[in-house]
């Protein structure tokens, strides 16, 4: 007990509170959860060694874990107290499975399973938008390191990046200009390329797209390390619209010249930066002489140039394309919310199996938030990130009260979006 004195009369402080959880908001998650079938979805794609009777089944476990990390409880650890919550065991079924279980779980899910986990991603995409399918689908690609800090396996030293590390591979789709969604995320060993395995995933993601969304075109975007003769030729040979980044040579930068040329007049004349635009068919060495439309930037800043360019299969006017390349940024975005806000990077097991599984847990748990996201729409919360709707909406604290007839969630009146979660949970 701890003790403060104010003005008036001391003030005692004791963790005594029964039945009381800081997770209020997990009665959403659940809600969600439950109808879009998505733990019941993943863990259908997992095989369980146990036989006979078992306490925790592998819906509840996946549902548990993806709970915990929505939040921001991302370890296991973690269960070592929140077996106590209430609204836990509520929302599970029965009280959590403890640390050790959760442990054993992660690391039996095989690499078949991941594989068929990756596909229902995908098919949770899918569903949220069959009934009303979009004119176009942006899909954005790119990788970010996992820094390691141990023995992990398939953890190698990446150059780039100046640390040991797993280059994950991340997919996000956008509908018809609605907020991003999740489609792939892949981990990798840390001495991957950036685009090493994007075509082959691209090409299967597409596919399934297609089968379910046949009427809907397919915007590709991806940042110069996707530049390969591979991901076009996915690209075209699906039918996919493309719009990826070049990296600068001196052939292309001979071809640019004289849109330099004029950015650097204007430059001049204004005293400011100028940019102007163009195109020119381009054939590298390893495309087999196929000729592609490359869109180039040519930007002149003061005291140096900057020129860029982007490789695509689109005949739109070379400004408005680039400008609708810039806006990949978007996807750097929700790469930093599952780093920062749902710590996808704790991939912390011996096993790299179990590491990458831990990162479709967190995929997983991007996927219910944004689900959180799409009833936000009109609302003061509609554009904050998932750590705001996390510590504004989620992390309410929560009375539980059970008797013979009803078990009653109490919430806090005073809480100044308690309202707003009320009138989620009565949707």
């Amino acid at each position: 007990m701890n003790r403060l004195r104010t003005v008036f009369k001391p003030v005692e402080i004791q963790a005594t509170a029964p039945n009381i959880s800081s997770d209020g908001g997990l009665l959403l998650l659940q809600k969600l959860n439950e109808r879009h079938g998505l733990t019941k979805r993943f863990a259908s794609c997992i095989s369980d060694p146990r036989t006979g009777d078992v306490e925790h089944t592998l819906e509840k476990m996946v549902a548990q874990r993806v709970y915990a990390i929505t939040q921001g409880w991302e370890d296991c650890n973690d269960f070592g107290a929140l077996r106590q919550d209430p609204l836990y065991s509520l929302a599970l079924g029965s009280m959590p499975a403890s640390q050790p279980t959760l442990s054993r779980f992660e690391n039996w899910v095989d690499y078949k399973a991941l594989r068929k986990m990756s596909d229902e991603l995908v098919d949770v995409f899918i569903a949220r938008h069959k009934g009303s399918p979009p004119k176009r689908i942006v899909i954005d690609i790119d990788a970010t390191e996992d820094p390691t800090h141990g023995q992990q396996e398939f953890q190698f030293f990446n150059k780039f990046y100046d640390c040991h590390c797993y280059l994950p591979l991340m997919v996000f789709g956008m509908c018809d200009g609605s907020p991003m969604e999740i489609l792939a995320a892949v981990l990798r060993p840390g001495n991957a390329h950036s685009g090493k395995r994007a075509g082959a995933i691209l090409w299967r993601l597409a596919r399934r797209l297609k089968e379910s969304l046949p009427k809907t075109k397919i915007l590709v975007r991806a940042d110069g390390g996707f530049s390969s003769p591979e991901f076009y030729t996915v690209c075209e040979s699906m039918e996919l619209d493309y719009l990826v980044c070049i990296p600068t040579n001196q052939i292309l930068e001979r071809n640019a010249e004289p849109l330099m040329v004029q950015a650097r007049e204007e430059r001049d004349m204004a005293n400011e930066a100028a940019r102007v635009y163009g195109e020119f068919s381009y054939s590298a060495g390893s495309w087999k002489k196929k000729e592609r439309r490359v869109i180039a930037k040519a930007e002149a800043l003061p005291g140096k140039d900057n020129a860029r360019f982007v490789v695509t299969n689109l005949s739109h006017d070379p400004k408005v394309l680039y400008e609708i390349y810039c806006l990949r940024g978007e996807c750097e975005n929700r790469i930093k919310e599952m780093k920062l806000d749902l710590a996808s990077g704790r991939t912390s097991c011996s096993s790299f199996a179990a590491n990458a599984f831990r990162l479709m847990l967190h995929a997983l748990a991007f996927a219910l938030l944004s689900m959180v996201r799409d009833h936000l729409a009109g609302t003061d919360l509609a554009k904050c990130t998932i750590g705001q709707i996390r510590l504004k909406l989620l992390k309410i604290a929560a009375i539980v009260e059970q008797s013979t007839r009803r078990i009653l969630i109490r919430l806090p009146r005073g809480h100044p979006h308690v309202q707003l979660l009320m009138k989620l949970l009565a949707v």
